[in-house]
């Protein structure tokens, strides 16, 4: 009798268990409401500090933040000398707030203990050109750029940003001639603990176990043959499962050889979706809370949504977008030409 009393507990526990858990449903649309909009700007650049706050760099010299719960924006300027700054690369440790310049010099900027932006690392090169920067915890960060010498630029911090310094070539994989980054959406870093991948123009991915001390690097079947083409923006959902997604931003329409998955932490790439949309995208981010399941790429054509880990894709928006980071699994914010958007997923 006894065994058949929680025998009888176990199943009415489980019914009560399975009946009070939502079904998993697929994103159907998405709706879109501007919360900045001006013409001049280009916001390439976008982070969400925590849950209540947003910050994006731009050209002009702008930069800016949000408070989503009071919907106000402080917008700011970041001058040196009579220079034009453009950011297109920003990053959040939790205590400060960094954005860093692509171009000759490339300038990188961190908040101070006054309030205001202090200028912690300065380059000067011809060719040198920043692209985008990530954080592994509060105290070490990397930025990474084009090929100046013989190998790709990496700068990495180790006291909470407020000295960089560049890793030789010699302690990295050797460069090809032109290697870079694309500067399209500050997500050519990956981090997922003490895991770091890198994605190039080359088609390449860098990676680093433990926190950029060693590297190596594999090649990807990413179109890669012109000088606009390669990867273009790269995610990770744990340390196996990661995507990259890229093409060619002067022919946006051709979707071959732009979408690729990986299962094994980088080791090796497999192309998907070959041929079919979406084409040229400059960014690519899992669905918060997707288990890994749910992608979502944006382009200056459009946005488009994936639920089968990027096997399969469903075209939700004409809207063009550079760059986006989710909130949760239903909210979003999206950067792109002049304008700073919601975006909210119905399902």
């Amino acid at each position: 009798m006894r065994c058949l009393i929680l025998l009888l507990l176990t199943l009415t526990t489980l019914a009560c268990k399975n009946t009070s858990e939502k079904p998993w449903k697929s994103i159907t649309n998405v709706e879109i409401e501007t919360i900045l909009e001006d013409s001049t700007l280009s916001i390439r650049a976008l982070e969400i500090l925590d849950a209540k706050s947003l910050a994006f760099g731009s050209n002009k010299n702008r930069y800016g933040l949000y408070n989503m719960e009071s919907d106000r924006w402080l917008i700011s300027e970041q001058t040196f000398d009579s220079l034009n700054l453009e950011f297109r690369a920003i990053a959040n440790n939790t205590q400060d707030f960094f954005m860093l310049s692509v171009g000759n010099p490339a300038l990188l900027f961190k908040t101070s203990n006054l309030g205001t932006m202090e200028l912690v690392y300065k380059e000067v090169h011809e060719k040198v050109f920043y692209d985008a920067m990530a954080f592994w915890n509060k105290q070490e960060g990397i930025a990474i750029g084009d090929t100046t010498d013989t190998c790709l630029s990496i700068i990495i911090t180790r006291d909470g940003g407020n000295t960089w310094h560049k890793i030789p070539c010699m302690d990295l994989p050797k460069g090809l001639d032109g290697e870079g980054a694309f500067a399209a959406s500050n997500t050519n870093i990956a981090i997922v603990g003490n895991n770091t991948w890198i994605a190039t123009t080359a088609g390449r991915v860098f990676m680093s176990p433990d926190k950029g001390f060693s590297w190596n690097v594999v090649q990807t079947p990413i179109i890669n043959k012109k000088e606009t083409e390669g990867i273009y923006s790269i995610a990770f959902y744990d340390e196996n499962n990661g995507f990259a997604i890229g093409g060619d931003y002067t022919n946006p329409e051709n979707n071959t050889s732009n979408k690729i998955r990986t299962t094994d932490g980088g080791k090796t790439w497999q192309l998907v979706a070959e041929n079919k949309e979406p084409g040229y995208r400059s960014c690519v981010q899992y669905v918060a809370n997707s288990a890994g399941k749910e992608l979502l790429a944006v382009g200056f054509n459009g946005i488009d949504y994936s639920d089968d880990y990027g096997i399969t894709w469903k075209h939700l928006s004409d809207e063009g977008f550079y760059s986006v980071r989710f909130l949760n699994d239903s909210v979003a914010y999206s950067s792109g030409q002049g304008r700073i958007s919601k975006l909210l997923f119905k399902r």
